[in-house]
This record gives structure tokens, C-alpha cells and sequence, in this order.
């Protein structure tokens, strides 16, 4: 295949496009607080794995719903099936160790952890997809990392293990947004979130045999689970969707979004609100998320100008 033909083969989905990828990023950080306060809810009455499972249930039952019988076996074709294996298997670490992390934190000072992903994306665009990161947006994800060190404080008495938790869980997402841009401009969204989604049922299927199991006994519970799926599916597909028309290392940033909602629902739900440390690094997170974002949209009407 030709270069040209090669390019073009790349762009079939997708493009380039700051402001549509932001936004769809937004709509993503709208979803993911709803489905954490949900997790968070659950998870306090009932087994952990029981909420994997319930979560990964309901999103594939949606995908092959919506998307199954428009597009048939075509849903499930894709050229680079050890990627997907691989993004499904991180969306599950991710997730696992995300839902486990919030049980002992605030909703607020995990969403204020999660955005140190842009540092594990910035660092890995570069092998990965070979994104060039210059002096200022290095120096800018650094500066994520020093807020993310502010909220959790390593070494002191009041060092939360649970924000370790989410760190370990922003490094494998990171790596799952690298792989959904690597992936988003070859194969369709509803093809890349349905995989996904099928990734993490089998998994949630291997470990549930080994855990207790408690059914839902009240109309709420049982809401509440059959939702999770739809919240989850709802946001990763927003995000594979940012990834089509955005660079990583754009759109990664943009998550900070989710911030607001989480302190409002930890606030009404749970009675939870950050102290001070962690407000002080989270903004150390957002404004340098904010700064990559900016900096990103200049350099690109740099580059259209030139063309």
C-alpha cells in the first residue's frame, strides 16, 4: 500500500479537530462522576466484583443492542485484534482499581488523582504514536504530577492508599487512551467500545465465581446496578470519540471537567468535601491541563497557517 493510501486508510475515522475533541471529552467527564458515586453507592453493600460484573454486563447488553443488528458480524471485525485484547484488559485494571480506590476516598480527591493521566499520555504519545511533546508541555505535566503528590503526600500520617489506588488506575488509562488513538482511526467507535466492553464482561465472568454474591433486595440497588453499564458505556464511547479527533496529548487534559461533578455529587450523596491540600492540588492539576490544552490549540493553527 502506498503512503498516500496508507494515510487515507489511517483517517477513515476521525480527524483533527481540537474543539470537537475537547467537547467530546466534556460530555465523557459528564458520565464518569455519575457512574463513580453509583460504584461507590453499590460498593458499599455489596461485593466489589458483583459491580465489575453488573457494569460490563450492562455495557455489552447496550453495544450489541444499539449496534448488533445494524451492523451484524461487521460490529466485531477489526485489523488489529491484540490491541483491543490489550485496551480491554487495561479499561478493566483501570476500572478495578478506580471503583476499589473510591471506597476509601472522597469522589472528589479520586477525580483530582485520576487527572495525572495526562502525564502517563504525554510520556507514552511519544513511543507510542509518535507525538512530539516539547520542553513547556513536559514541564506542564510535571507540574500535574507535583499536585497529585500535594493530594495524596507520601510519607505522612494522613497518606491516602486508596488515592494510590487511582494513580495506579490514571497510569492504566493513560496507556487505554493511547491505545484508543492508535486504534480510533482505523476501527468505528461502536466497534472499538463494543470490543472493549466484551474485554472487560470476560474478565468480570473469570473472578466473580470466587467472591460472595449478593443479590439486590431493594428497588434502588437494583436501578442502580442495571444503570452502571450505560453511565460507563456512555463515557468511554465520548472518549473514543475525543481520541478520533484529537491527539492524546490534547485530550487527556480536558478531563479536569470532571472535578465539578464529582465534588457536587460526593458533596449531596456522601456528605464528602476536599480540605484544603487536596483543592491545592487540584488546582495545580487542572492549570496545567489547562495550559497543555491552550498551548495545543495555538501550535495547531500554527501548523494550519503554515500548510
Amino acid at each position: 500500500m502506498s503512503a498516500p493510501a496508507a494515510t487515507a486508510s489511517l483517517r477513515r475515522y476521525g480527524g483533527n479537530s481540537v474543539l470537537r475533541a475537547v467537547g467530546y471529552m466534556c460530555l465523557a467527564s459528564l458520565f464518569f462522576p455519575i457512574l463513580n458515586a453509583s460504584v461507590k453507592y453499590l460498593g458499599q453493600r455489596h461485593p466489589i466484583t458483583e459491580v465489575f460484573f453488573a457494569r460490563y454486563l450492562g455495557h455489552c447488553v447496550i453495544c450489541l443492542a444499539l449496534f448488533l443488528p445494524r451492523h451484524g458480524r461487521q460490529l466485531f471485525a477489526t485489523s488489529r485484534p491484540g490491541l483491543h485484547v490489550l485496551r480491554a484488559g487495561l479499561l478493566f485494571c483501570a476500572s478495578a482499581f478506580y471503583f476499589l480506590g473510591i471506597q476509601t476516598i472522597d469522589l472528589s480527591t479520586a477525580a483530582a488523582i485520576s487527572f495525572a493521566g495526562p502525564i502517563f499520555v504525554t510520556a507514552f504519545s511519544v513511543p507510542l504514536l509518535g507525538e512530539k511533546v516539547g520542553l513547556r508541555r513536559w514541564s506542564a505535566v510535571l507540574a500535574g504530577f507535583i499536585g497529585a503528590l500535594v493530594i495524596i503526600r507520601p510519607g505522612t500520617a494522613v497518606m491516602q492508599w486508596g488515592a494510590v489506588l487511582v494513580m495506579i488506575d490514571a497510569l492504566a488509562y493513560g496507556l487505554y487512551q493511547i491505545l484508543s488513538r492508535k486504534v480510533g482511526s482505523i476501527d468505528p467507535a461502536y466497534t472499538s467500545i463494543t470490543l472493549a466492553g466484551l474485554g472487560g464482561f470476560l474478565l468480570s465472568c473469570l473472578i466473580l465465581p470466587f467472591f460472595a454474591i449478593r443479590l439486590p433486595d431493594n428497588a434502588v440497588d437494583l436501578a442502580v446496578f442495571a444503570a452502571i453499564g450505560l453511565w460507563g458505556l456512555l463515557g468511554h464511547y465520548f472518549v473514543i470519540k475525543a481520541v478520533q479527533w484529537g491527539r492524546a496529548a490534547v485530550v487527556a487534559p480536558v478531563a479536569y471537567v470532571e472535578l465539578i461533578g464529582a465534588t457536587l455529587i460526593g458533596w449531596l450523596l456522601f456528605a464528602e468535601f476536599p480540605d484544603g491540600w487536596t483543592w491545592l492540588g487540584a488546582a495545580i492539576i487542572v492549570g496545567s491541563g489547562l495550559y497543555i490544552t491552550l498551548r495545543e490549540r495555538r501550535l495547531q493553527r500554527l501548523r494550519e497557517g503554515e500548510g
